[in-house]
């Protein structure tokens, strides 16, 4: 299977019609169908790292302060206990535990809609260990790879970019020089295939302060970028700035 990045922004993408909701309905008819979808997103922050193993999960509508007609959106796919299971049992892993009462949140279910709009794929999502470094999640990703071969898509959903204290109001708004700057420097860093350049971007990007005050939803990135195997090409599918500081890049490598 491809692995895939989807920066997915704000939750009106949920319900709007542009050029990025646009890019992610042209990627789906390209889209191979999984066996199953796994989907490490920043909007599931944990101490340890755990995998969703519910049978039927819950629609998390993890947002506020949106229109009324979002929370009316649903997606509700069949979940995937027994890959879960077969994660946490895997010797290539240490203290990966199952977590049976979390659902699907946002950096999920809303660019899965776009992408398998039935729901009818199974579902897992594997949280975000806080307390380790960006090469401690470079290093473990890494070791996902064999799930490739059993026709599981891994999905990374956050965003390259995402100041939310400086965005607009406007989903259009002009980009600010340092968003433009740092997506550009990661954008060649995944080209240049220059892992020194992802993992220690506070020490050589001057305007990483800005484009990533917390690494939350960078991280996702770094999941897939870590996949790359040699051979595959790296495809942008989608790239822009949503309200100024929020980088919508996305990527598919195969």
């Amino acid at each position: 299977m491809p692995v895939l990045f989807i920066g997915h922004g704000s939750p009106m993408n949920i319900v709007s019609h542009n050029t990025y909701t646009q890019s992610l309905q042209s990627l789906s008819a390209a889209l191979p169908r999984p066996k199953a979808i796994l989907v490490v997103s920043a909007h599931w922050l944990t101490r340890g790292t755990y995998v969703n193993s519910a049978e039927k999960p819950e629609q998390i509508y993890d947002f506020y302060g949106v229109p009324h007609e979002l929370y009316r959106i649903k997606y509700r796919p069949p979940g995937a206990p027994e890959i879960a299971s077969s994660i946490v049992q895997d010797s290539r892993f240490k203290n990966i535990q199952v977590d049976k009462e979390r659902g699907i949140d946002q950096g999920a279910w809303a660019v899965l809609l776009y992408l398998y709009p039935q729901a009818d794929i199974p579902v897992l999502e594997m949280s975000i260990d806080m307390t380790m470094n960006e090469e401690d999640h470079y290093n473990f990703a890494r070791k996902f790879s064999f799930l490739r071969r059993q026709k599981i898509l891994i999905i990374g959903s956050g965003n390259i970019v995402q100041n939310l204290r400086q965005s607009e109001y406007m989903e259009d708004a002009q980009p600010f020089p340092w968003a433009v700057e740092f997506d550009s420097f990661i954008k060649d860093a995944l080209l240049q295939k220059d892992t020194e350049r992802l993992l220690h971007f506070r020490n050589i990007s001057p305007a990483a302060e800005l484009a990533v005050p917390t690494n939350d939803h960078y991280l996702p990135m770094l999941y897939i970028a870590a996949l790359q195997e040699k051979g595959e090409e790296i495809t942008f599918f989608h790239e822009g700035i949503q309200n100024g500081s929020v980088s919508m890049r996305s990527f598919i490598i195969q």
